[in-house]
């Protein structure tokens, strides 16, 4: 095979074979370089600027997926539970509770027209998904507006996991109601 003439020979022979020093081509080069420049950019953005990691990133997407799949799922005390110990949830929930709450349970839960939420007896029963139902249906004898028509189904599960964390912080409050719950 005849060389190019832009070929330049490296002086090299190896089993017959000649060895040339080409350039790379253009498009290699750009692709390098442009790789280059990238891992740059992204190590100063994540170790020196401190971007989001990748574990909080992670939880996020963990966080979203739940609340996704909690909107659609049906009402378990097992979903109310993990929604309880997702702080996104949770801090939603809580404001919600203030603003919708707060005037008949106190801004803590510690009751005031309202049954105490924080203590350990309950009305209609301790259990996430009996709160749940308890918040959706309201109890008009009682004084309680059915918020599930209000709210929706969303919003009342993070009510009710919400609720559960109050359970048994027994704060002063009003006066224990109901059935003390195991």
């Amino acid at each position: 095979m005849a060389a190019d003439a832009r070929d330049v020979d490296s002086g090299h022979d190896y089993d017959g074979i000649r060895e040339y020093d080409n350039p790379l081509p253009g498009w290699w080069l750009t692709t390098l370089y442009t790789c280059i420049a990238f891992a740059f950019g992204y190590w100063i953005f994540y170790q020196v600027l401190g971007g989001t990691s990748l574990a909080a990133q992670l939880q996020k997407d963990e966080a979203e997926a739940l609340a996704k799949s909690a909107a659609a799922a049906p009402v378990t005390d097992s979903l109310l539970v993990g929604l309880s110990h997702d702080a996104a949830t949770q801090d939603k929930a809580r404001a919600l509770f203030v603003s919708q709450c707060a005037q008949c349970h106190n801004a803590d839960g510690s009751g005031k027209i309202g049954p105490n939420l924080t203590d350990d007896f309950w009305i209609h029963g301790a259990a996430p998904s009996q709160i749940y139902t308890t918040i959706s249906t309201g109890v008009l004898v009682k004084g309680m507006p059915a918020w599930g028509p209000l709210l929706g189904q969303e919003k009342i599960k993070w009510l009710a996991s919400y609720v559960t964390t109050l359970k048994g912080q027994h704060l002063p409050g009003k006066a224990p109601e109901g059935q003390k719950a195991d």
